[in-house]
C-alpha cells in the first residue's frame, strides 16, 4: 500500500473520530479590511486568550529566569511545554500524582505542548524515524525513547495542557525532495493515530499541523487534508528554520489561505518582531518562540527600532530607561548603565531582568496589534512599525512582498 492510499485510507477514520465539540470557542471580535487580520477570544478550559497572541515558551515547565507570578503580572494568558523533554523528566508517573503541569508549576492559566516532533530537527543525530514513530537517544543519559503517536498523546493527556500538537514528521525546512512529500504523508498518517489515541477529547484540544516544506502544493493539500478533520484549530509547522524569508511568508500565505476562519491558526516557532507583524497580516493569530528569553540572556533587548545590545560599551554612562515606551517592571526600575553594569559583572539577574523586558515587549506587541484591527487602522500600524525599523526605508523585499500580497503597501 502507498503512502498516499495508507494516507487516504486513515483520512475517513480521523474524521469520524475528530468530528463534534471541542472544548475550544473562537470568537472573532473584528477583522482587518484590508489584510487577513483578525482579533478574537479563544475560549480554553483554563482562560481565554485573546489572539493574536505570543506564547512564551517554558520547555520544561518553566521560563528561565520568570516566574508563574511575574508572568500574570504581564497578563500573559498563556505558555508552552514540550511534550519530548516534560516525558523525560518529570516524567508522566510524577505529574500524575501533581495533578497535571498545571498544578505541578503553578499556573492556574492556559497550556499548549508541542509534540516532540521538532526534536526531530534538533536532536536528528539522535534520532531514528520509522512508521511507527521516531527513536530518540536521551540527551540526559543516551537510553533509548520511542515517540510514537500514541505515545506522544499518552503523555500530553497526562500533561493535561489545554491544547496538544499532533506528533508530526518534521524535516528541516531547507530539505528538498521526496522526503518533504514523504513527511507530509507521514503527518496525515500520524494526526489520524493522534486522533484515536486521545482519551480527553473532551478536555483537551489536538491541532493538527501543516506540513510540505517550502512546496506550495504539498502545503495546499497537506492543509486540505487536514481541514477534513474537524478539529478545534490548526498549526503551520516546519518554517523559521533557515529558509529564505521570501520562502517561509509564501508557505504562510498558502496556508492561512486553505484553513478556516472560524478556527485559530497556530504559526510554530516564530517570534522575531517583524516576523509577527507580517504574519499577523498574512491571517496567523498563535506564536512561540524562545527568542525573547534567549536573546534577553545574551543581553540583546527588544525595542521597535531593533535590538539593543546592552552589553556594548556606550550604555555604561547611559543613565536612561532601557525603553522610555516601555511600562515593564525592569524599564521601571533599572537604567541601561546599570543593566550594563549586571551584565558586565556577571550578574545571573541581569538574564532574569532582560527577559521580563522581553517578554512584556512581545505581548505588548500583540496588544498594540490587537487594538488596531478593532480601530481599523492595523495596514497603518504595520506600515509605521515596519518604517520604525528599517529607517531609511530600506525594506527587504520579502517584507514587501508579504505586505503587499495583503494590499499593504510600503512607501519607498
Amino acid at each position: 500500500m502507498t503512502a498516499k492510499t495508507v494516507s487516504s485510507a486513515t483520512c475517513r477514520i480521523g474524521m469520524a473520530v475528530a468530528s463534534g465539540d471541542h472544548p475550544l470557542k473562537f470568537d472573532v471580535l473584528a477583522k482587518c479590511p484590508v489584510t487577513r487580520a483578525r482579533t478574537s477570544l479563544m475560549h480554553l478550559p483554563h482562560a481565554t486568550v485573546e489572539t493574536p497572541v505570543f506564547m512564551p515558551v517554558g520547555t520544561q515547565g518553566a521560563i528561565k529566569g520568570v516566574t508563574p507570578s511575574q508572568m500574570k503580572a504581564m497578563d500573559c494568558r498563556i505558555l508552552l511545554g514540550n511534550t519530548y523533554h516534560l516525558g523525560l523528566s518529570p516524567g508522566t508517573e510524577l505529574l500524575d500524582k501533581a495533578g497535571g503541569l498545571h498544578k505541578f508549576m503553578s499556573w492556574d492559566r492556559a497550556l499548549l505542548t508541542d509534540s516532540g516532533g521538532f526534536q526531530m530537527v534538533s536532536l536528528l543525530e539522535l534520532t531514528e524515524i520509522t512508521e511507527e514513530g521516531v527513536n530518540f537517544s536521551s540527551p540526559y543519559d543516551g537510553k533509548r525513547m520511542l515517540l510514537t503517536p500514541e505515545e506522544s498523546i499518552r503523555i500530553q493527556n497526562c500533561i493535561g495542557a489545554d491544547i496538544m500538537m499532533q506528533l508530526d514528521d518534521v524535516v528541516s525546512s531547507t530539505t528538498t525532495g521526496p522526503r518533504v512529500e514523504e513527511a507530509m504523508h507521514r503527518t496525515l498518517r500520524w494526526l489520524d493515530r493522534c486522533i484515536a489515541a486521545n482519551k480527553r477529547p473532551t478536555e483537551q484540544n489536538l491541532f493538527p499541523i501543516v506540513q510540505g516544506g517550502l512546496d506550495g502544493d504539498l502545503r495546499r493539500r497537506c492543509a486540505e487534508e487536514i481541514v477534513k478533520r474537524d478539529c478545534g484549530g490548526y498549526a503551520i509547522g516546519g518554517l523559521s528554520g533557515g529558509e529564505q524569508k521570501e520562502d517561509f511568508w509564501r508557505m504562510v500565505h498558502v496556508s492561512t489561505g486553505v484553513l478556516p476562519d472560524n478556527k485559530p491558526r497556530y504559526l510554530m516557532g516564530v517570534g522575531l518582531p517583524l516576523d509577527l507583524v507580517v504574519c499577523v497580516a498574512l491571517g496567523c493569530d498563535m506564536f512561540d518562540c524562545v527568542m525573547p528569553s534567549r536573546t534577553g540572556r545574551f543581553g540583546s533587548l527588544m525595542l521597535d527600532s531593533g535590538l539593543l545590545h546592552i552589553k556594548k560599551s556606550p550604555y555604561q554612562d547611559d543613565h536612561g530607561p532601557i525603553d522610555s515606551t516601555c511600562s515593564c517592571s525592569t524599564c521601571a526600575d533599572y537604567s541601561r548603565a546599570h543593566l550594563h553594569h549586571l551584565f558586565r559583572n556577571k550578574e545571573k539577574v541581569a538574564c532574569c531582568l532582560a527577559t521580563v523586558h522581553n517578554l512584556h515587549y512581545e505581548l505588548n506587541l500583540m496588544r498594540r496589534i490587537r487594538e488596531s484591527i478593532k480601530a481599523g487602522t492595523f495596514p497603518q500600524f504595520a506600515r509605521d512599525y515596519v518604517a520604525g525599523v528599517f529607517p531609511n526605508k530600506d525594506y527587504p523585499a520579502w517584507c514587501v512582498d508579504a505586505l503587499s500580497s495583503v494590499n499593504i503597501h510600503l512607501q519607498t
